[in-house]
């Protein structure tokens, strides 16, 4: 079948999915946070997006229902993508970025099943971990958008309401997932603030959560007994 050979052939390319996840999402969020809105960058940030789209779907793909899933929703993510970049209409950016947000939903929740199963601790695994903890706040961003887009005004920069564009929403992201935030730039409206309040704790469960995975991989040791003892 078709599907089935475009996973094999993705799981081939991207035989260490999670590392490539990883890179893929670093890469991203320099693209976005260093490069000027120009149309040279926004047009590099755009294919750097449909590479992590292609990623993710490669990650997600271990069975062919996590594939399907994954594929339907990166190809109208990266759809919506272009259309918005080339058009610049908001119902397109609200399409891509709710596309997008269900995309990395999907997959965190498959890389913390991975990562979390009672198995040995690979490096592939603390990679996926590290992807899906950066994942979190891209995803987030994403929603903000979104919130921001429909109730406009939702957020304040230097005590005065404003509409923030995507890199100063990832970065108001990582500071609410990282819980160094509020400073610069603030919330105003009760469903954006719900979703700030969301984000730290998912944040900082996840932290938690892999914290104690990795200590139950490596139980404390026995002390040795001296020989004659």
């Amino acid at each position: 079948m078709p599907i089935e050979r475009t996973r094999v052939a993705l799981a081939q390319v991207f035989y260490q999915r999670c590392f490539y996840l990883f890179v893929g999402v670093l890469t991203l969020l320099t693209a976005v946070l260093l490069l000027e809105p120009s149309p040279d960058g926004r047009l590099v940030v755009n294919a750097v997006n449909l590479l992590l789209d292609v990623s993710a779907v490669a990650a997600v793909g271990g069975t062919r229902l996590s594939f399907v899933i994954a594929l339907s929703l990166a190809i109208p993510a990266g759809w919506f993508h272009l259309r918005a970049f080339f058009g610049d209409d908001a119902s397109h950016w609200l399409a891509a970025w709710a596309f997008g947000a269900a995309l990395y939903a999907v997959t965190i929740g498959y890389l913390l099943r991975y990562v979390f199963r009672r198995d040995v601790m690979t490096a592939d695994k603390l990679y996926g971990a590290a992807a899906g903890y950066l994942m979190l706040g891209v995803m987030w961003a994403f929603l903000y958008g979104i919130a921001d887009r429909l109730q406009p005004g939702s957020f304040a920069a230097g005590g005065v309401a404003a509409s923030p564009d995507f890199p100063d929403l990832l970065y108001f992201s990582f500071t609410t997932l990282t819980s160094t935030g509020f400073g610069d730039m603030v919330p105003l409206r009760r469903r954006v603030r719900a979703l700030c309040v969301l984000e730290q704790l998912t944040g900082a469960l996840f932290l938690a959560i892999l914290i104690a995975r990795l200590a139950g991989v490596y139980p404390p040791q026995q002390p040795r007994r001296r020989r004659g003892g």
